[in-house]
C-alpha cells in the first residue's frame, strides 16, 4: 500500500506541550478508528512550525479526508516513491 508524507503548517508546533501533543494524537487515532483499517498513521516529526506525518493509505484522498475530519491542515501530501538510508549505500 502507498506511503505518504504530509506536511502540516502549524505555527509554534515545536512549543506544543506533551499534553497538547497527546490530545492531537488522540484526535488523530479517533478519526482513524472511524475511517477503518485502510489508513494507518506510522509516526510524525514535530519541528518549530510544522509537523511531518507518515501515513499508509490506499490513496491521497483518504489522507486528505483524515485531515479534514480531524481538523488538521494538510498543506502538502506527497506519495513516497522510495526509501533510502545508510544501508542503501552498501
Amino acid at each position: 500500500m502507498p506511503k505518504y508524507v504530509i506536511e502540516r503548517e502549524i505555527p509554534g508546533a515545536g512549543k506544543l506541550t506533551p499534553q497538547q501533543l497527546k490530545e492531537i494524537a488522540e484526535t488523530s487515532c479517533g478519526v482513524l478508528i472511524k475511517m477503518g483499517p485502510d489508513i494507518q498513521w506510522v509516526h510524525s516529526y514535530v519541528t518549530d512550525d510544522k509537523i511531518y506525518c507518515v501515513y499508509i493509505a490506499p490513496n491521497e484522498e483518504m489522507v486528505r479526508e483524515h485531515a479534514k475530519l480531524g481538523g488538521f491542515p494538510a498543506n502538502s501530501v506527497s506519495e513516497v516513491s522510495a526509501i533510502i538510508d545508510p544501508v542503501t549505500a552498501e
